[in-house]
């Protein structure tokens, strides 16, 4: 049992790591570069597979580290739980599934496949810095979310 519980909080921890170097590498270096293209179709195009895919794997190692995290909890005996676990399960959900909900209900800049062959480059700076800021957002949760985590099992260890 020892053993799963300290899988459990590894595997966690550095999901919640790769996540924040997803954001961290979105945020500073894919989505500063779209706006560097010559054309807004292919600004947009990119944009959209960027989204989709970035998407896809922000949700994947949120949901594995918040899970995790939250099982290790629950494997815990009473007398060695740590709320750390719970508040690192909570920032690794947070900074995956509702900023992804709410980026697409807050700004209004969301480019489809449709807008765009009709979009300008307005538009794109537009959808590309509001993707740019959650993206800061999410990394600085995730970033919370990591420390904590690794200071936890420091002092698990310790």
């Amino acid at each position: 049992m020892p053993a799963a519980i300290a899988l459990c909080k590894f595997v966690g921890t550095i999901s919640l790591g790769l996540l924040t170097g997803v954001s961290y590498t979105l945020s500073t270096q894919s989505l500063p570069s779209l706006l560097t293209l010559p054309s807004a179709t292919p600004a947009a195009h990119t944009l959209i597979q960027t989204q989709r895919l970035a998407g896809r794997h922000i949700l994947a190692l949120s949901s594995i580290s918040a899970y995790t995290l939250a099982f290790a909890f629950w494997l815990s005996p009473r007398r060695l739980r740590h709320p750390y676990l719970l508040w690192t399960s909570l920032l690794a959900w947070s900074s995956g599934m509702p900023l992804t909900y709410l980026m697409s209900k807050t700004f209004k800049h969301q480019i489809t496949t449709e807008e765009a062959m009709d979009a300008n480059g307005e538009q794109i700076e537009i959808a590309t810095r509001d993707r740019q800021w959650m993206e800061f957002v999410r990394m600085g949760i995730s970033g919370l979310g990591f420390v904590m985590g690794v200071v936890g099992i420091w002092g698990d260890g310790a």
